[in-house]
Protein backbone atom coordinates (compact mmCIF):
# COMPACT_ATOMS: atom_id res chain seq x y z
CA UNK A 1 0.00 0.00 0.00
CA UNK A 2 0.94 3.83 -0.72
CA UNK A 3 -0.11 7.11 1.78
CA UNK A 4 -0.28 10.41 -0.65
CA UNK A 5 -1.06 13.66 1.51
CA UNK A 6 0.35 16.56 0.24
CA UNK A 7 -0.10 20.84 0.59
CA UNK A 8 1.42 23.48 -1.44
CA UNK A 9 0.17 26.02 -2.53
CA UNK A 10 1.12 28.15 -6.22
CA UNK A 11 0.21 31.33 -7.10
CA UNK A 12 -3.49 31.05 -6.81
CA UNK A 13 -3.70 27.40 -6.74
CA UNK A 14 -3.99 24.98 -3.91
CA UNK A 15 -2.90 21.79 -3.78
CA UNK A 16 -4.44 19.42 -0.75
CA UNK A 17 -4.72 15.82 -1.49
CA UNK A 18 -4.65 12.96 0.23
CA UNK A 19 -5.39 9.39 -0.80
CA UNK A 20 -4.10 5.40 -0.57
CA UNK A 21 -3.57 3.55 -2.83
CA UNK A 22 -3.45 -0.42 -3.04
CA UNK A 23 0.02 -2.68 -3.36
CA UNK A 24 -1.12 -3.79 -7.35
CA UNK A 25 -3.11 -2.60 -9.91
CA UNK A 26 -3.88 0.99 -11.29
CA UNK A 27 -4.85 3.93 -9.01
CA UNK A 28 -6.12 6.51 -11.68
CA UNK A 29 -5.79 10.12 -10.91
CA UNK A 30 -8.28 11.48 -13.10
CA UNK A 31 -10.26 15.18 -13.45
CA UNK A 32 -9.46 17.73 -16.08
CA UNK A 33 -6.25 19.60 -17.48
CA UNK A 34 -4.70 21.93 -14.90
CA UNK A 35 -6.68 20.47 -11.79
CA UNK A 36 -3.12 19.17 -10.29
CA UNK A 37 -2.83 15.43 -11.36
CA UNK A 38 0.64 15.94 -12.61
CA UNK A 39 2.14 17.97 -9.72
CA UNK A 40 0.68 15.00 -7.34
CA UNK A 41 2.96 12.50 -9.41
CA UNK A 42 6.08 15.17 -9.25
CA UNK A 43 6.05 14.97 -5.34
CA UNK A 44 5.94 11.32 -5.32
CA UNK A 45 8.95 11.08 -7.22
CA UNK A 46 10.61 13.69 -5.72
CA UNK A 47 10.34 15.92 -8.59
CA UNK A 48 8.78 18.43 -6.49
CA UNK A 49 9.05 19.28 -2.38
CA UNK A 50 5.92 19.88 -1.26
CA UNK A 51 5.38 22.33 1.38
CA UNK A 52 3.49 19.98 3.28
CA UNK A 53 2.71 16.50 3.41
CA UNK A 54 3.73 12.46 3.80
CA UNK A 55 4.51 9.93 0.99
CA UNK A 56 5.45 6.84 2.31
CA UNK A 57 5.37 3.33 -0.06
CA UNK A 58 5.37 -0.16 1.29
CA UNK A 59 6.41 0.56 5.17
CA UNK A 60 8.92 3.56 3.42
CA UNK A 61 8.05 6.79 4.25
CA UNK A 62 9.59 8.88 1.13
CA UNK A 63 9.03 12.20 2.35
CA UNK A 64 7.58 13.55 5.73
CA UNK A 65 7.35 17.26 6.52
CA UNK A 66 7.40 17.41 10.40
CA UNK A 67 9.76 14.50 10.49
CA UNK A 68 12.23 16.10 7.59
CA UNK A 69 12.19 13.37 5.92
CA UNK A 70 13.02 13.40 1.92
CA UNK A 71 14.66 10.39 0.46
CA UNK A 72 16.58 11.71 -3.21
CA UNK A 73 14.96 10.82 -6.55
CA UNK A 74 16.87 7.51 -6.76
CA UNK A 75 16.38 6.15 -3.26
CA UNK A 76 12.85 6.43 -3.49
CA UNK A 77 12.60 3.35 -6.25
CA UNK A 78 9.96 5.12 -8.23
CA UNK A 79 9.95 4.41 -12.35
CA UNK A 80 8.05 7.42 -13.98
CA UNK A 81 6.83 6.75 -17.58
CA UNK A 82 6.34 10.35 -19.51
CA UNK A 83 3.78 11.62 -22.14
CA UNK A 84 7.22 11.52 -24.44
CA UNK A 85 9.01 8.30 -23.88
CA UNK A 86 12.09 10.63 -23.27
CA UNK A 87 14.35 7.76 -25.47
CA UNK A 88 17.89 7.50 -25.96
CA UNK A 89 17.98 8.45 -29.38
CA UNK A 90 21.76 7.33 -30.42
CA UNK A 91 20.90 4.02 -28.73
CA UNK A 92 18.81 1.27 -30.31
CA UNK A 93 15.85 -0.20 -28.30
CA UNK A 94 18.06 -3.00 -26.37
CA UNK A 95 20.41 -0.49 -25.23
CA UNK A 96 17.50 1.99 -24.06
CA UNK A 97 15.55 -1.11 -21.97
CA UNK A 98 18.88 -2.10 -20.77
CA UNK A 99 19.84 1.48 -19.33
CA UNK A 100 16.71 0.93 -16.81
CA UNK A 101 18.33 -2.59 -16.11
CA UNK A 102 21.55 -1.13 -14.97
CA UNK A 103 20.21 1.50 -12.69
CA UNK A 104 19.00 -1.32 -10.89
CA UNK A 105 20.74 -2.80 -7.60
CA UNK A 106 22.09 -5.94 -8.50
CA UNK A 107 20.72 -7.94 -5.82
CA UNK A 108 17.00 -6.61 -6.70
CA UNK A 109 16.37 -7.30 -10.28
CA UNK A 110 12.93 -9.37 -9.81
CA UNK A 111 11.64 -8.12 -13.30
CA UNK A 112 13.66 -10.04 -15.99
CA UNK A 113 14.50 -7.82 -19.20
CA UNK A 114 12.69 -11.25 -21.65
CA UNK A 115 9.80 -11.24 -19.61
CA UNK A 116 9.59 -6.94 -19.99
CA UNK A 117 10.05 -7.74 -24.33
CA UNK A 118 7.61 -10.31 -23.88
CA UNK A 119 4.89 -8.20 -21.81
CA UNK A 120 5.53 -5.40 -24.66
CA UNK A 121 5.64 -7.21 -27.69
CA UNK A 122 9.16 -5.58 -27.90
CA UNK A 123 10.79 -8.67 -29.39
CA UNK A 124 10.67 -6.91 -33.10
CA UNK A 125 11.78 -3.88 -32.45
CA UNK A 126 15.16 -4.39 -30.26
CA UNK A 127 17.71 -3.45 -33.06
CA UNK A 128 15.93 -0.47 -34.41
CA UNK A 129 16.81 3.26 -33.01
CA UNK A 130 14.08 5.68 -31.51
CA UNK A 131 13.29 7.40 -34.76
CA UNK A 132 12.48 4.14 -36.65
CA UNK A 133 9.66 3.90 -34.08
CA UNK A 134 5.61 4.99 -33.69
CA UNK A 135 4.42 6.58 -31.08
CA UNK A 136 3.34 4.00 -29.90
CA UNK A 137 6.14 1.88 -29.75
CA UNK A 138 8.33 4.57 -28.18
CA UNK A 139 5.61 4.55 -25.67
CA UNK A 140 6.15 0.63 -25.15
CA UNK A 141 9.78 0.97 -24.94
CA UNK A 142 9.29 3.92 -22.19
CA UNK A 143 7.49 1.48 -19.98
CA UNK A 144 10.04 -1.63 -20.60
CA UNK A 145 12.81 0.71 -19.74
CA UNK A 146 11.20 1.99 -16.46
CA UNK A 147 9.99 -1.63 -15.44
CA UNK A 148 13.38 -2.55 -15.91
CA UNK A 149 14.68 -0.29 -12.97
CA UNK A 150 13.05 -2.43 -10.97
CA UNK A 151 10.66 0.03 -9.78
CA UNK A 152 8.32 -0.35 -6.46
CA UNK A 153 5.79 1.79 -7.61
CA UNK A 154 5.39 2.93 -11.26
CA UNK A 155 4.21 6.43 -12.18
CA UNK A 156 2.44 7.57 -15.83
CA UNK A 157 1.94 10.84 -16.26
CA UNK A 158 -0.89 10.83 -19.55
CA UNK A 159 1.47 8.01 -21.45
CA UNK A 160 -1.11 8.12 -24.31
CA UNK A 161 -2.20 11.74 -24.68
CA UNK A 162 0.25 12.23 -27.75
CA UNK A 163 -1.64 9.54 -29.93
CA UNK A 164 -4.04 8.87 -31.96
CA UNK A 165 -7.22 6.57 -31.52
CA UNK A 166 -5.58 4.01 -33.66
CA UNK A 167 -2.30 4.44 -31.68
CA UNK A 168 -3.75 4.13 -28.41
CA UNK A 169 -6.23 1.20 -29.42
CA UNK A 170 -2.40 -0.89 -30.09
CA UNK A 171 -0.71 -0.08 -26.11
CA UNK A 172 -3.92 -0.19 -24.39
CA UNK A 173 -3.57 -4.43 -24.47
CA UNK A 174 -0.02 -3.91 -23.05
CA UNK A 175 -0.81 -1.38 -20.18
CA UNK A 176 -3.73 -3.91 -19.09
CA UNK A 177 -1.14 -6.77 -19.16
CA UNK A 178 1.36 -5.09 -17.20
CA UNK A 179 -1.53 -3.86 -15.01
CA UNK A 180 -2.51 -7.96 -14.17
CA UNK A 181 1.07 -9.96 -14.77
CA UNK A 182 3.68 -7.77 -13.00
CA UNK A 183 1.56 -7.00 -9.48
CA UNK A 184 2.72 -3.64 -9.37
CA UNK A 185 1.34 -0.26 -7.59
CA UNK A 186 0.81 1.73 -10.64
CA UNK A 187 -0.46 5.41 -10.27
CA UNK A 188 -1.71 6.60 -13.58
CA UNK A 189 -2.61 10.16 -14.63
CA UNK A 190 -5.38 11.07 -17.23
CA UNK A 191 -8.33 13.01 -17.92
CA UNK A 192 -9.24 10.44 -20.41
CA UNK A 193 -12.56 8.36 -19.46
CA UNK A 194 -12.15 5.56 -22.04
CA UNK A 195 -8.66 5.26 -20.92
CA UNK A 196 -9.73 5.14 -17.20
CA UNK A 197 -12.81 3.03 -17.72
CA UNK A 198 -10.98 0.73 -18.99
CA UNK A 199 -7.48 0.40 -17.16
CA UNK A 200 -8.45 1.74 -13.65
CA UNK A 201 -8.79 -0.25 -10.12
CA UNK A 202 -8.98 2.21 -8.12
CA UNK A 203 -10.16 6.46 -8.83
CA UNK A 204 -8.91 9.64 -7.57
CA UNK A 205 -11.13 11.83 -9.26
CA UNK A 206 -9.55 15.61 -9.05
CA UNK A 207 -10.49 19.01 -9.33
CA UNK A 208 -9.08 22.28 -8.90
CA UNK A 209 -6.39 20.92 -6.62
CA UNK A 210 -8.49 18.43 -4.63
CA UNK A 211 -9.97 15.14 -4.79
CA UNK A 212 -13.73 15.02 -4.61
CA UNK A 213 -14.33 11.43 -4.95
CA UNK A 214 -12.40 8.38 -4.80
CA UNK A 215 -12.86 4.40 -4.98
CA UNK A 216 -13.24 1.58 -7.05
CA UNK A 217 -13.39 2.64 -10.56
CA UNK A 218 -17.08 1.39 -11.53
CA UNK A 219 -18.48 3.44 -8.22
CA UNK A 220 -16.94 6.71 -8.92
CA UNK A 221 -18.03 6.72 -12.75
CA UNK A 222 -21.73 5.07 -11.62
CA UNK A 223 -21.62 7.83 -8.88
CA UNK A 224 -23.94 10.81 -10.87
CA UNK A 225 -21.91 13.19 -8.99
CA UNK A 226 -18.76 12.65 -10.88
CA UNK A 227 -20.37 13.93 -14.51
CA UNK A 228 -19.73 17.61 -13.07
CA UNK A 229 -16.35 16.95 -13.22
CA UNK A 230 -15.67 14.50 -16.53
CA UNK A 231 -17.40 14.69 -19.70
CA UNK A 232 -20.64 13.98 -19.55
CA UNK A 233 -21.20 13.39 -22.77
CA UNK A 234 -18.34 10.14 -22.69
CA UNK A 235 -19.43 9.58 -19.25
CA UNK A 236 -21.18 5.93 -17.86
CA UNK A 237 -21.01 2.44 -16.03
CA UNK A 238 -18.23 0.24 -16.18
CA UNK A 239 -19.63 -3.25 -15.42
CA UNK A 240 -17.26 -6.70 -14.80
CA UNK A 241 -18.48 -9.31 -17.20
CA UNK A 242 -17.94 -12.78 -18.06
CA UNK A 243 -18.58 -14.32 -21.54
CA UNK A 244 -21.23 -16.93 -21.64
CA UNK A 245 -21.78 -18.04 -24.67
CA UNK A 246 -21.69 -17.35 -28.63
CA UNK A 247 -24.25 -17.60 -31.05
CA UNK A 248 -22.93 -18.49 -34.01
CA UNK A 249 -25.93 -17.87 -36.10
CA UNK A 250 -26.86 -14.33 -35.23
CA UNK A 251 -22.78 -13.65 -34.73
CA UNK A 252 -23.79 -12.77 -31.13
CA UNK A 253 -21.48 -13.15 -27.81
CA UNK A 254 -23.83 -13.59 -24.24
CA UNK A 255 -22.22 -11.58 -21.69
CA UNK A 256 -23.14 -12.39 -17.64
CA UNK A 257 -22.63 -9.81 -15.10
CA UNK A 258 -24.75 -9.50 -11.25
CA UNK A 259 -27.42 -8.62 -13.12
CA UNK A 260 -28.52 -10.45 -15.96
CA UNK A 261 -26.85 -10.66 -19.18
CA UNK A 262 -26.32 -8.56 -22.08
CA UNK A 263 -26.37 -9.61 -25.93
CA UNK A 264 -23.36 -7.89 -27.92
CA UNK A 265 -21.90 -8.07 -31.47
CA UNK A 266 -20.05 -11.04 -31.54
CA UNK A 267 -16.49 -11.38 -29.92
CA UNK A 268 -13.34 -13.42 -30.88
CA UNK A 269 -12.79 -14.59 -27.31
CA UNK A 270 -13.49 -17.71 -25.32
CA UNK A 271 -16.21 -18.37 -23.09
CA UNK A 272 -15.52 -17.77 -19.25
CA UNK A 273 -13.06 -15.28 -20.53
CA UNK A 274 -13.59 -12.06 -17.66
CA UNK A 275 -13.82 -8.59 -18.81
CA UNK A 276 -14.97 -5.12 -17.89
CA UNK A 277 -17.56 -2.96 -20.20
CA UNK A 278 -18.14 0.12 -20.39
CA UNK A 279 -21.64 1.24 -20.33
CA UNK A 280 -22.25 5.20 -21.70
CA UNK A 281 -25.15 6.79 -20.17
CA UNK A 282 -25.96 8.31 -23.66
CA UNK A 283 -26.52 4.74 -25.14
CA UNK A 284 -29.06 3.96 -22.35
CA UNK A 285 -32.73 4.32 -22.50
CA UNK A 286 -35.07 3.90 -19.46
CA UNK A 287 -38.74 2.52 -20.04
CA UNK A 288 -41.42 2.44 -17.10
CA UNK A 289 -43.25 -0.43 -18.70
CA UNK A 290 -41.13 -3.25 -20.69
CA UNK A 291 -41.01 -2.96 -24.25
CA UNK A 292 -41.79 -4.87 -26.86
CA UNK A 293 -41.46 -4.83 -30.53
CA UNK A 294 -38.03 -3.06 -30.55
CA UNK A 295 -34.82 -3.53 -32.18
CA UNK A 296 -33.29 -3.29 -28.66
CA UNK A 297 -31.94 -6.90 -27.23
CA UNK A 298 -31.37 -5.67 -23.59
CA UNK A 299 -34.23 -5.05 -21.77
CA UNK A 300 -33.70 -5.26 -18.16
CA UNK A 301 -35.47 -4.81 -14.77
CA UNK A 302 -34.15 -1.79 -12.74
CA UNK A 303 -35.14 -0.07 -9.66
CA UNK A 304 -34.31 3.92 -10.06
CA UNK A 305 -32.07 4.65 -6.97
CA UNK A 306 -30.92 8.82 -7.88
CA UNK A 307 -31.71 11.40 -10.28
CA UNK A 308 -29.68 14.34 -10.66
CA UNK A 309 -31.13 17.54 -12.79
CA UNK A 310 -28.21 19.50 -14.70
CA UNK A 311 -28.82 23.59 -15.32
CA UNK A 312 -29.01 23.09 -18.61
CA UNK A 313 -31.24 20.26 -20.85
CA UNK A 314 -29.92 16.92 -19.33
CA UNK A 315 -30.49 15.42 -16.25
CA UNK A 316 -28.33 11.84 -15.41
CA UNK A 317 -30.76 9.19 -13.60
CA UNK A 318 -28.72 5.79 -11.72
CA UNK A 319 -30.95 2.37 -11.74
CA UNK A 320 -29.26 -0.74 -9.85
CA UNK A 321 -30.12 -3.68 -12.16
CA UNK A 322 -29.61 -6.01 -9.42
CA UNK A 323 -26.50 -5.32 -7.55
CA UNK A 324 -25.23 -3.79 -10.68
CA UNK A 325 -25.45 0.09 -10.86
CA UNK A 326 -25.99 1.73 -14.45
CA UNK A 327 -26.46 5.29 -15.49
CA UNK A 328 -28.71 7.03 -18.21
CA UNK A 329 -28.30 10.25 -19.72
CA UNK A 330 -31.56 12.08 -20.89
CA UNK A 331 -33.59 15.28 -20.83
CA UNK A 332 -34.90 17.03 -18.24
CA UNK A 333 -38.50 16.86 -19.59
CA UNK A 334 -38.04 12.98 -19.90
CA UNK A 335 -37.57 13.24 -16.23
CA UNK A 336 -40.55 15.16 -15.30
CA UNK A 337 -43.00 13.67 -17.72
CA UNK A 338 -42.28 10.37 -16.88
CA UNK A 339 -42.58 11.82 -13.22
CA UNK A 340 -38.89 9.29 -12.08
CA UNK A 341 -38.04 9.15 -8.61
CA UNK A 342 -35.62 6.69 -6.56
CA UNK A 343 -37.22 3.39 -5.84
CA UNK A 344 -39.47 3.65 -8.95
CA UNK A 345 -39.38 0.32 -10.87
CA UNK A 346 -38.15 0.58 -14.42
CA UNK A 347 -36.61 -1.17 -17.62
CA UNK A 348 -33.09 -0.16 -19.12
CA UNK A 349 -32.86 -0.75 -22.77
CA UNK A 350 -29.32 -0.97 -24.35
CA UNK A 351 -29.07 -1.52 -28.08
CA UNK A 352 -26.19 -4.46 -28.71
CA UNK A 353 -24.54 -2.40 -31.59
CA UNK A 354 -23.67 0.28 -28.95
CA UNK A 355 -21.01 -2.13 -26.90
CA UNK A 356 -18.27 -2.45 -29.77
CA UNK A 357 -14.79 -4.14 -28.92
CA UNK A 358 -13.72 -0.10 -27.66
CA UNK A 359 -16.05 -0.84 -25.04
CA UNK A 360 -14.81 -3.85 -23.96
CA UNK A 361 -10.97 -4.85 -21.89
CA UNK A 362 -9.32 -7.90 -20.82
CA UNK A 363 -8.94 -8.42 -16.71
CA UNK A 364 -10.37 -7.79 -13.63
Amino acid sequence: MFEVVLKHQFPGFTLDVAFNGPDRGITALFGPSGCGKTTVINAIAGLLRPEQGRIALDGTVLFDSEQRIDLPMRARRIGYVFQNARLFDHMRVRDNLLYGLRRAPKDDRRIAIDQVIDLLGLESLLSRRPARLSGGERQRVGVGRALLAQPKLLLMDEPLAALDADRKADILPYIERLRDETGLPVVYVSHAIEEVARLADLVVLMDQGRPVMSGPVEDVLANLDSFAHVDAFEGGAVIKVRIAAHDDAYRLTRLAFSGGELLIPHIELPVGQQLRVRIRARDVMLALNRPEAISALNVLPARISAVKREEGAHAEVQVMVAATALVIRMTRQSVDRLDLAPGKEAFAVIKSVAIDRRSLSMGR
